[in-house]
C-alpha cells in the first residue's frame, strides 16, 4: 500500500505512513469496546501478532475473519485436527502452529470468562473500575511496552489458562479495544475516545 501524505487533522505518529494504519486508527483504535464479538476477534488478532509488525495481521485481518469461524467464539472452540490442518494451508493467515493451537484454547477459556462473569466484557472492564485510562502522552516515545496493570491482566488469564497473551500483548490489547487511550493529546482521536 502506498504511503500516504499528512492530512490536516492531528494524528498518532504511528499511523501516518499506510493508508489502512490510518483507517484504523481513525476508526477503531483506542475506542472502548464493551462488545464481546470484537473483544474477541482482537484477542485473535493481538495473539497472532506476536513477534510480527500489527500491519501484517491487518492486512490479514478479512482472512482471519473466513478463516475463525467470524471471530464466533463458540464455533472457533469448536474447530478440531481437521480444522488445524486447514488453517495450517491457509496462506491468507499466519501459519504457526502455536498460534493457531492457542486460539482454539483461547476461545475456550473466553466462553469459561464470560460463563463465570457474565460476559468477557465484565470482567475485561472490571481492572479499569468501568473506565478507560486516559494517558497525556506528548509523544509516541513515552507509551509504554507494557504496564503493571497489563502484566496483572496477563497474570490473571494465564491462571485461567489462555496463551499467547503475554504482558505486552496484553497492553497491545488494552490500547486495541480502549482499555487505555494511549492517542497523544495532540492527536484528533484522543479527546473523541474520551467521549
Amino acid at each position: 500500500m502506498p504511503a500516504i501524505k499528512k492530512t490536516q487533522l492531528p494524528r498518532c505518529e504511528w499511523c501516518l505512513n499506510d493508508s489502512l494504519y490510518l483507517r484504523y486508527h481513525d476508526t477503531e483504535w483506542g475506542l472502548p469496546c464493551t462488545d464481546d464479538q470484537k473483544l474477541f476477534e482482537f484477542l485473535i488478532l493481538e495473539s497472532a501478532q506476536a513477534g510480527l509488525a500489527w500491519i501484517t495481521i491487518l492486512r490479514k485481518r478479512e482472512n482471519y475473519r473466513q478463516a475463525f469461524a467470524d471471530f464466533q467464539p463458540e464455533r472457533v472452540a469448536r474447530f478440531n485436527t481437521r480444522s488445524i490442518e486447514r488453517l495450517m494451508h491457509d496462506s491468507g493467515i499466519v501459519r504457526n502452529k502455536m498460534k493457531i493451537n492457542s486460539a482454539i484454547n483461547n476461545a475456550k477459556k473466553f466462553l469459561d470468562v464470560q460463563q463465570h462473569a457474565g460476559s468477557f466484557s465484565d470482567y475485561l472492564w472490571g481492572f479499569t473500575s468501568g473506565a478507560p485510562i486516559l494517558n497525556q502522552w506528548q509523544n509516541l516515545q513515552q507509551v509504554p511496552a507494557s504496564t503493571p496493570l497489563s502484566e496483572t491482566i496477563s497474570k490473571d488469564m494465564k491462571q485461567r489458562g489462555f496463551q499467547f497473551f503475554g504482558k505486552t500483548i496484553c497492553y497491545a490489547y488494552m490500547q486495541a479495544v480502549g482499555l487505555v487511550n494511549d492517542h497523544t493529546i495532540s492527536c484528533f482521536r484522543h479527546r473523541e475516545c474520551q467521549r
